[in-house]
């Protein structure tokens, strides 16, 4: 039996003790108080008008409770109920336009119950209006329920005053158990998210989170709902407990509940037909459209969830694309795409830049006792159609995986790598290297694109797009090293047999043999251990080409920064050149704090912070965010240059002129090289037969597929390249 009660009439006009425009205390208080924003004084109704609005059919519980500007109009009100304090402004007889629709200012046929109406705004056949301030020229129509409840929380993970602590909501991120659970609040950075769900060993750092969010947000009740200026909301079910920001787009929605709405000159946010959205906050810039189910979720600025995407518990980093498929459990930094109706993600960090395609099944937990296994993968993962994964598996930074079904856990440290099944001998294959050796273009294209489309107008993150960076660089270094033990102790193997060496031997040895250019790896089986949970081989193909390659773009990092540094430094002479560079360069280990690359070190000494009660807000913290990506730039640079001493196995600060030049002239040929192999690998698809088999003729291809010299990125790569040679040109005339 359904619990339905009878209310006097006079109760249903209750008003909340606290808001950010109606100030505190009781009926009378308000009352008595008739100075509201932007300093609108408000006024009782004078006789007239209440003659006019009883014409034209309105009631009221309490006329008196009824407050307008002086530029209010009655005409303008028609066929609507009041209940309780209603305050409305100045109406004028003109209509208000947006896209196609057309509607006239004023009031009609709506029920309002205790909430503020701004300036010339629209409110048309909203059958229950319910404690909200409305904002100037805000158009709302054909709303069934629109209310704010006393225990309003707007998404966030608070709880109001009196209530059980089984009433917050929590964030279920990265683990379906919840063991790496946080609190959503409006304002999250994918670097928060990811510095809550990860540290679960340190408890003192949870607790200050916890704080953080706590004082963040009011406990008490009575909190009205916002709708802010210029919003339009159409034909719309439910909006329940519901922030909405200024310039924001609404139409068809099944359900809004319990959520914020950013929306403004950062980014105007539009939500469409058919969307049902609970417990969240959307960010600044949003478009969600047809058929969209999020439930506990939160996006970044300038996402995009369309056609009956389902995210739930997740966090989706900003100017990412969720479309038709299912995303739960989840912790994704910026840059995702993820289009396709069939893919499922679940119980994932995903570090950005990442494609998940169709066929996709990344998540299924149905492989353990329990649903606890997590997939951790570094920024640039691109699994090709139809792979599978089994929980737990983790991937560096820029992996590829083949089509096909991952039956055992991988940890697959080697960046920039191909992942396969081979199909005769049923080995896990893997190619380091992948990305510069046959596909440079995609590999370039991203890095631009990703830089290209990020729309955020407030970067409290400063995000690494570029290949080449301290996290990238530090995990070729470590492959280097790899690549040496496992081809040592292919060579041992292939002489000794059973007899075992030491990982030492094995990497002096392999070390020596891929230096050696009169020895060809290919002749040896080499293999990997530990990087998949089965018996079966683990074959590292193309090493030779990998390890070349991998030195060559550590090289070409370091070239970069030092030239650059030379020029920033404006050093006019080698001597000066020698006292400036630091004599105690140092590579270091670097952190993907939701997509902004933070040494170790660093955030060491952040942690430090908040434990000490030197960051005591989620914007503090954000203010150290912007820190860190102050210092990037030159953090870089040492690391960079670190790298190129590391790798070469020499002191920048004893480096003579004569080397110097070779490293211009080796940066020159390899910004060449990379050149020609963004036009190469991008040429293939228009010299591949099986491509052209579909065209009569080139002048039919060209105009469905564009000409090959028409295309824009190489064209500007081309520019670059100039560019490039040119500065080097003049930095080499001036060490010479």
């Amino acid at each position: 039996m359904n619990n339905i009660t009878k209310l006097p009439i006079n109760s249903l006009g209750y008003n909340f003790i606290k808001d950010e425009y109606l100030p505190e205390g009781k009926d009378e208080y308000y009352l008595r108080n008739l100075q509201n924003r932007n300093g609108t004084k408000y006024r009782h109704l004078s006789a007239f008008e209440i003659e006019v609005l009883v014409r034209n059919r309105n009631t009221s519980d309490n006329w008196n409770h009824l407050l307008v500007s002086d530029q209010f109009n009655p005409e303008l009100v028609k066929n609507c109920r009041f209940y309780g304090l209603v305050r409305i402004g100045k109406l004028e007889p003109f209509f208000l336009g947006f896209s196609d629709l057309k509607v006239s200012v004023g009031l009609y046929d709506s029920t309002i119950i205790s909430s503020d109406i701004g300036d010339n705004s629209v409110i048309n056949n909203v059958h229950y209006l319910s404690h909200y301030v409305i904002g100037e020229e805000v158009i709302l129509t054909n709303i069934n329920e629109m209310q704010t409840t006393e225990k309003c929380k707007f998404g966030n993970g608070i709880i109001k005053e009196g209530e059980d602590e089984s009433s917050r909501i929590w964030l279920e991120l990265c683990n379906e158990n919840g063991g790496r659970k946080i609190l959503p609040f409006n304002g999250m950075l994918p670097g928060d998210a990811w510095l809550w769900s990860k540290y679960r060993d340190d408890e003192k750092l949870l607790n200050r989170f916890q704080e953080f969010t706590e004082t963040e947000f009011k406990t008490a009740r009575g909190f009205y709902g916002k709708v802010g200026d210029r919003t339009v909301i159409k034909n719309t079910n439910i909006i329940k407990d519901v922030w909405i920001g200024s310039d924001a787009y609404i139409k068809g929605a099944n359900k809004l509940k319990n959520l914020t709405i950013n929306s403004g000159n950062e980014g105007r946010t539009q939500i469409g037909e058919g969307c049902e959205l609970v417990n969240g906050s959307v960010g600044f810039g949003s478009r969600i459209f047809y058929g969209v189910k999020a439930v506990r979720f939160v996006t970044a600025a300038h996402t995009q969830l369309k056609y009956g995407a389902r995210l739930i518990n997740s966090y989706l980093g900003s100017n990412a694309t969720i479309s038709c498929c299912e995303v739960l459990n989840s912790l994704i930094f910026p840059g995702h795409e993820q289009h396709h109706n069939n893919s499922f993600l679940c119980a994932a960090t995903i570090m950005g830049q990442s494609n998940i395609p169709a066929g996709a099944t990344i998540g299924s937990n149905h492989n353990s006792r329990g649903a606890d296994g997590e997939i951790l993968a570094g920024r640039g993962f691109w699994p090709a159609l139809c792979v599978s994964l089994k929980h737990n598996s983790k991937f560096a930074s820029f992996a590829m995986l083949a089509k096909g079904d991952y039956n055992y856990e991988l940890d697959i440290p080697l960046p920039f790598s191909l992942i396969s099944i081979h199909p005769v001998r049923n080995s896990l294959v893997i190619m380091p290297g992948y990305w510069f050796l046959y596909n440079m273009y995609a590999l370039a294209r991203n890095a631009w694109k990703y830089v290209d489309r990020d729309q955020r107008n407030e970067k409290l993150q400063l995000i690494e797009y570029n290949f080449l960076a301290p996290d990238t660089i530090n995990e070729m270094f470590s492959t280097l090293k790899s690549l040496e033990i496992f081809t040592g102790r292919a060579y041992f193997k292939s002489i000794q047999k059973d007899k075992k060496n030491t990982e030492e031997a094995c990497c002096k040895k392999g070390k020596e043999l891929l230096n050696d250019a009169a020895v060809n790896i290919e002749d040896f089986s080499v293999l990997a251990e530990g990087y998949e949970n089965s018996k079966r081989q683990v074959e590292i193909i193309k090493v030779q080409k990998a390890y070349d390659i991998f030195k060559k773009m550590i090289a070409f990092y370091g070239y970069l920064h030092l030239f650059d540094f030379l020029k920033n430094e404006t050093i006019s002479t080698f001597g000066q050149w020698q006292k400036t560079i630091s004599k105690k360069l140092q590579r270091n280990a670097w952190l993907n704090v939701g997509g902004q690359l933070i040494p170790e070190k660093n955030l060491a000494q952040l942690k430090e912070k908040i434990y000490a009660h030197k960051v005591n807000s989620w914007d503090e913290l954000h203010a150290q965010y912007q820190l860190e990506g102050e210092k990037y730039a030159k953090e870089k640079t040492s690391h960079a240059l670190a790298s190129l001493e590391e790798l070469f196995n020499i002191k920048l600060i004893n480096l003579d002129k004569e080397t110097l030049i070779k490293f211009i002239d080796d940066a020159v040929a390899t910004k060449k090289w990379m050149f020609d192999e963004i036009k190469k690998s991008r040429e293939k698809d228009y010299s591949n037969p099986f491509r052209k088999m579909m065209y009569s003729s080139q002048t039919e291809m060209d105009n469905v597929v564009g000409k090959f010299s028409d295309n824009s990125f190489i064209a500007q790569q081309e520019i670059e390249l100039k560019r490039f040679i040119a500065q080097n040109k003049k930095l080499k005339q001036a060490w010479s």
